[in-house]
């Protein structure tokens, strides 16, 4: 099953020819999820080719304008696009009211269901087949959440050499053995998952942080995650101004990431406007040294996340 994180914007505050508001967009299967939907949002899935009337749910992080003005022009795309399922926006308190607002105000025409969930204590706040996403409160300067989203525990590699030596006909059988029933054969012996069956694996993990002060408890959040994407807004030299601000630098990023055991990417997002390429290799560098499976995302930057096992 892929599982793909496609960076459709990068950027914090204002919008660069280069580097869109941050948006992250999801793809699990045919199923897609939005984390965050900044400006220049659907240049981005026009430009990947995705196709967003899949999108299931956007996760809000907040509702600073840099996070959420891609939404509108979303929404009214989607009614084009002959949309029949319903579109999920969770976020923190006031989502609900921004999104309201901009219907009424832009006279939108939507024809299909918008459902809004404010969250209101962090949480597992959507669950699907297999998977769940979970908020978990940040610092900023209004009501914040990271996400995470972590697949189920899977199943043991079946083997098949140990059911044929068992004398279990191919078929329903291995298929029940497989999704860990308990099966009788038909001599009446029963035998059990384990005894065909290798030990359960991993499921993946994505975490999502941006806008925030570097929280010890967000490493906790984030344990055992195979891509974290998280801001690093500032370098070092203007540490004393992104606490100001409650954002982090990406050393902190770096950090978090070091002291969060199973961590095996860091993806770096929502950069300040004031770093040029060329100093966005500074914040690279000023990561690495902690934390060395860091990278820079950029726009349209795709990150495929795979099975360890």
């Amino acid at each position: 099953m892929n599982l793909e994180a496609f960076i459709l914007g990068c950027g914090g505050m204002m919008p660069l020819p280069n580097r869109h508001l941050t948006s992250v967009l999801l793809r699990r299967e045919g199923e897609l999820f939005l984390f965050d939907c900044g400006e220049g949002t659907q240049v981005s899935l026009r430009r990947l080719n995705l196709r967003w009337k899949k999108i299931s749910v956007i996760f809000i992080s907040h509702t600073h304008a840099d996070h959420v003005t891609g939404i509108p022009g979303l929404l009214m795309l989607s009614s084009q696009v002959d949309r029949d399922d319903p579109l999920y926006i969770i976020g923190p308190p006031r989502i609900s009211e921004y999104i309201e607002a901009s219907r009424r105000i832009l006279d939108m025409y939507i024809n299909y269901e918008i459902i809004v969930k404010e969250i209101t204590a962090p949480g597992i706040v959507y669950k699907g087949d297999g998977f769940h996403v979970r908020c978990f409160p940040l610092s900023h300067t209004k009501p914040c959440f990271g996400y995470t989203l972590e697949e189920d525990t899977r199943p043991g590699e079946f083997y098949p050499e140990k059911a044929q030596a068992l004398n279990i006909p191919m078929g329903k059988l291995w298929g029940k053995l497989q999704k860990g029933e308990i099966i009788k054969t038909d001599d009446g012996r029963e035998v059990q998952p384990q005894e065909v069956m290798g030990h359960s694996r991993q499921g993946r993990k994505f975490s999502f942080v941006t806008d925030s002060l570097a929280l010890p408890e967000i490493s906790t959040h984030v344990i055992g995650s195979d891509l974290f994407i998280c801001e690093g807004m500032f370098s070092r030299e203007l540490a004393e101004d992104a606490h100001s601000k409650k954002h982090m630098t990406a050393e902190e990023a770096a950090k978090i990431a070091s002291s969060s055991p199973g961590v095996k990417k860091l993806a770096l997002i929502h950069y300040s406007p004031r770093y040029t390429e060329y100093e966005l290799k500074k914040i690279l560098e000023e990561a690495k040294a902690i934390f060395p499976e860091t990278v820079l995302t950029r726009d349209r930057m795709v990150f495929p996340i795979e099975y360890v096992d």
